[in-house]
């Protein structure tokens, strides 16, 4: 017999929920961790979900599937085979990750410290968006608070706020590549919270946080009990030293989810393959909500994740974003823009406001104007109203082009005579010994 509602919440807060077989099965064992649990997860026909007769698991090699979800596709149209790796992740089958990016991410995580034991560990999405979708869904219920670094992504405020939470915001800074912030408005902005949502490197200023502020993190987060969710999707534009793994430090090896994908680190967002690892019984609830939103994630495309996983960001290639990022900065200095250059990511977080204009209204005309587009800094967080956020992420002959142009609009608006010119060729010449031009230059 199935209990009220409000009486399954009661026994969770009294922590005897663990008597209950529904919420063993709900949690794999996990009962303890049932206080995160989102109504949505808590509610949801798990029964149901569990029974292979309605959401089958996907059949070994050695088992002849009469009860095939999908038809096999004729080759004579052209279809991209997959072989019978789709029924592992078909609709109506279980959510799994394809043998071949499972290993791929193991060894993507075994380079950094980190081990994922077993397919419980892990959660195949579309794309880091899909990561957050799942976990926000999974433990964020309306009324409860979300942490988030200020600014942010602006999908983490919205994500949070489409589920009526409270949206807590700490101050931080860049400073000299560092992600910034005060500790005591940390601690204070944790207490009661239910998740913590941050990116290391930071989007949209491009600050990393050190071995300390992670280790901090983890202690408040364990202290409070609240969880971790830390999007690394830029991880690999890190102009500095790499930390630790977050997810083994104390206090995080229990509460931590780290989500990543293909889109930023081998610029493929078209593949819209993300993951989430984390402790299983975290996880478990993010697979749920995944099934019953967006169930699986296509198998060519899990592939084809693996083998860019198999190919990392090569050291030359770094080497011309950094180039990239110092030129960015540069020129939005000689415009007059303060900026910090970011530790990480390929975005740079310019205050506009010298130019007189708030970071909306900046953006709107250089784009009307000058046929530029760059993000407007309010969508970011509070501390966003005056700042736009510039990516050296593109072509480098529009790179230059753009800033060029921005040049032209800053110019106009402080109403000096001429605007700032791209460098002349004789301005580029080493001006030290052994100098060399920006290694993303074409001459």
């Amino acid at each position: 017999m199935a209990l009220p509602f409000w009486l399954t919440k009661l026994l969770i807060r009294a922590r005897l929920a663990g008597f209950s077989r529904r919420a063993r099965a709900l949690t794999d064992g996990g009962t303890a961790y049932l206080k995160y649990y989102s109504d949505r997860v808590l509610r949801a026909p798990v029964d149901d979900l569990l029974d292979p007769a309605i959401v089958p698991h996907a059949p070994g090699h050695d088992v002849l599937d009469l009860n095939q979800p999908t038809p096999d596709a004729p080759p004579a149209r052209g279809a991209v085979s997959v072989g019978r790796t789709d029924s592992a992740a078909a609709p109506g089958r279980v959510p799994v990750a394809l043998p071949e990016l499972r290993t791929a991410l193991a060894d993507y995580y075994a380079a950094r410290g980190r081990a994922l034991t077993n397919e419980s560990d892990l959660l195949v999405t579309h794309g880091a968006t899909g990561a957050l979708t799942a976990a926000l869904d999974a433990f964020v219920n309306p009324g409860d608070r979300v942490v988030l670094f200020d600014p942010c992504s602006p999908l983490f405020a919205l994500g949070a706020k489409t589920r009526r939470a409270k949206v807590r915001w700490v101050p931080t800074w860049t400073e000299e590549g560092r992600c910034r912030y005060i500790a005591a408005d940390f601690e204070r902005a944790m207490r009661g919270a239910k998740v913590l949502v941050l990116s290391d490197p930071g989007t949209p200023a491009g600050g990393c946080l050190a071995n300390e502020d992670l280790e901090h993190i983890a202690w408040i987060a364990g202290g409070y009990g609240v969880i971790v969710y830390l999007d690394e999707s830029f991880g690999a534009f890190r102009y500095g030293e790499r930390p630790r793994c977050f997810a083994t430090m104390p206090g995080a090896d229990r509460l931590a989810l780290t989500a990543g994908s293909v889109s930023q680190e081998f610029g493929q967002p078209g593949v819209r393959v993300g993951w989430l690892a984390g402790n299983k019984h975290l996880v478990r609830a993010c697979k749920l909500t995944a099934n019953l939103a967006a169930p699986y994630v296509a198998p060519v495309c899990q592939q084809a994740a693996a083998r860019l996983l198999a190919d990392p960001l090569l050291p030359d290639a770094l080497e011309r974003f950094r180039a990239k990022r110092q030129y960015t900065v540069d020129r939005l200095r000689a415009m007059g823009l303060e900026v910090e250059a970011p530790g990480g990511g390929f975005f740079a977080w310019a205050s506009v406001a010298g130019t007189g204009l708030d970071g909306r209204t900046f953006a709107e005309r250089l784009l009307k104007e000058q046929r530029v587009l760059v993000g407007p800094g309010t969508t970011f967080g509070p501390s966003g109203a005056n700042h736009v956020r510039v990516s050296f992420a593109g072509d480098d002959g529009r790179l230059r082009a753009g800033l060029s142009r921005m040049a032209e609009f800053v110019e106009r608006l402080k109403g000096a005579p001429a605007p700032i010119a791209e460098p002349t060729e004789d301005e580029t010449k080493p001006t030290e010994e052994g100098a060399r031009k920006p290694a993303f230059s074409r001459e």
